[in-house]
C-alpha cells in the first residue's frame, strides 16, 4: 500500500499549568484527517489528556485496520554527538528513554524541564548546551543560564535544520533545540515531548514505526500500520496564512495542524507520500532524526494547496 488512510497531527506545548479553558493559541491542538471524512480538530489543556487522546486514536486506527501517520510538532532528536554524550549510545531513541526516566511531568502540566536541563548541563563537558529560563528560575539553577552560552561542544542546529536555513523559503527561521525559553523557543516542547514519544513507541511496539529510524508500512514496505514522524508546520506557512486570511479570528495553531494533516493526506492520495518520507544517507540521522517533507518541500506544499483549493470552492 502506498497510501495512508488517516493522518493525525499534534501541536505540542510545554506549559507549566493547564491551558485556558477557552481554546487558545500556544496550547495543544490535534487534527485528524481521514479519506472520505471531514477533518476534525480538538483542543487539550494538558499533555496528559492529549497523550491519552492520541493513544485512543491510534488504538482506533488499528482496530479499524487502517494505516495512519501521526506527526508531532517538535524535534525528535538533538544535534549529533549529544545522544552518545548523554546516554553512551548514538541514538535518539536512547535519549527518549533517558529523558522519560528523569523528567517529572504532572497531570496538571507542572514539570521539571528546567531542572532537568540544568542537571544535563552540569553533567556534560563544557557547561552543556541548554539555555533559556525565567530569571527567577535561573537564580536557583547553577548551570542553566538565561542567555545563550558563548561556546558549546554541540552544533546549534541539526542537519535538517541547517538544510532549511540554507535553502531559504518557508521554514528557514527554524530555532535551535537548545533554547528552552524566550521568543520562539522550541527546546522546552522537545524535552516534554520526547517522553510521550517513548511511551507511544513502547505501547504500540511493532505496530508503530518511528520514521526515519525504522521502515514504515506507509511507503508500501511490509511493516507497521502506524507511522510516527516529526513535522514542522512552518514549511507550509504561506498556505496557513492564506487559510487564516479567509477566516479572520481563527487560531493559528489549530489551522496549522488542520492544514498539515490535510496536506499529508492529499500528498498520499497523489502518490507523493514516498517523497515526503525521503531522507538523505547519513549516520547522524539515527541521532538527529529528520522532518517530514524536508527533502521535498514542494510535495508538502502541493498537498496544502490542494487542500486549500477544496475548502475554498
Amino acid at each position: 500500500m502506498s497510501m495512508v488512510d488517516t493522518v493525525i497531527m499534534a501541536d505540542w506545548s510545554a506549559r507549566s499549568g493547564p491551558s485556558p479553558a477557552r481554546p487558545s493559541a500556544d496550547a495543544i491542538w490535534i487534527a485528524v484527517a481521514r479519506r472520505g471524512w471531514t477533518t476534525a480538530t480538538a483542543y487539550f489543556r494538558t499533555r496528559a489528556s492529549a497523550e491519552a487522546a492520541l493513544v485512543d486514536l491510534l488504538d482506533g486506527e488499528l482496530r479499524a485496520g487502517r494505516r495512519a501517520l501521526l506527526g508531532a510538532d517538535f524535534a525528535f532528536g538533538y544535534p549529533a554527538g549529544f545522544a552518545r554524550a548523554l546516554t553512551g549510545t548514538a541514538s535518539a531513541r536512547a535519549v527518549w528513554a533517558w529523558v522519560a526516566d528523569r523528567l517529572e511531568d504532572r497531570p496538571d502540566n507542572r514539570n521539571s524541564r528546567f531542572e532537568l536541563a540544568d542537571a544535563i548541563n552540569a553533567a556534560l563537558p563544557g557547561g552543556g548546551p541548554f539555555w533559556g529560563c525565567p530569571a527567577a528560575r535561573a537564580a536557583r539553577l547553577a548551570d542553566l543560564t538565561t542567555t545563550r552560552p558563548a561556546d558549546s561542544a554541540f552544533a546549534r542546529h541539526r542537519r535538517v535544520e541547517r538544510l532549511l536555513r540554507d535553502r531559504g523559503g518557508p521554514g528557514r527561521a527554524v530555532k535551535s533545540v537548545w533554547q528552552l525559553y524566550g521568543a520562539g523557543a522550541v527546546g522546552s516542547q522537545v524535552l516534554v515531548g520526547l517522553p510521550m514519544l517513548h511511551r507511544l513507541a513502547g505501547r504500540f511496539g511493532t505496530d508503530l514505526a518511528v520514521w526515519p529510524f525504522e521502515p514504515t508500512g506507509a511507503t508500501g514496505a511490509t511493516g507497521a500500520p502506524l507511522t510516527l514522524a516529526e513535522i514542522y508546520p512552518a514549511m507550509i506557512g504561506p498556505e496557513v496564512a492564506e487559510a487564516l486570511a479567509a477566516r479572520p479570528g481563527q487560531i493559528l495553531d489549530e489551522w496549522q495542524m488542520r492544514l498539515m494533516a490535510e496536506a499529508v493526506l492529499a500528498a498520499s492520495g497523489a502518490g507523493r507520500l514516498a517523497a515526503l518520507l525521503d531522507v538523505p544517507p547519513g549516520a547522524e540521522l539515527a541521532e538527529e532524526a529528520w522532518i517530514l517533507g524536508a527533502s521535498d518541500p514542494e510535495a508538502l506544499r502541493a498537498g496544502a494547496k490542494a487542500s486549500l483549493s477544496r475548502t475554498c470552492r
